[in-house]
């Protein structure tokens, strides 16, 4: 059974999207990479990525992240708060310690491509 399966498919990536966003956007860290962003596009696309990365049947059909984050100068700090915000939503879903490490060693090769700081 994939991860996707596993947490409850598309509904719970749905919620964890929408979740996750409520805390980023409360961070005050954060919430300036996100002005003027259209948030349904990017849930949407982020809805995507998730379902895709952790074996849902979702095509995420949008820019690598190299590419979609090149111009935000994002550090590893801000990085890794959002890791923090991922895995405080996860957690807050009731997804189970062992499944949130399988979730985030399928998204921490990211780190290279999403840093630039």
């Amino acid at each position: 059974m994939s991860i996707y399966d596993s947490i409850g498919g598309a509904p719970a990536v749905h919620a964890a999207v929408d979740d996750f966003y409520a805390r980023v956007l409360g961070d005050p860290k954060l919430a300036p990479y996100f002005t003027n962003v259209d948030m349904q596009r990017l849930k949407a696309h982020q809805r995507s990525f998730i379902a895709a990365a952790i074996g849902g049947s979702e095509i995420y059909a949008g820019r690598d992240m190299a590419a979609a984050h090149a111009d935000l100068k994002i550090s590893d700090e801000h990085f890794d708060a959002v890791v923090g915000h991922l895995v405080a939503t996860l957690s807050g879903l009731g997804v189970p310690e062992e499944t949130i490490g399988q979730i985030g060693a399928a998204l921490a090769p990211l780190r290279s491509e999403i840093v630039t700081v």
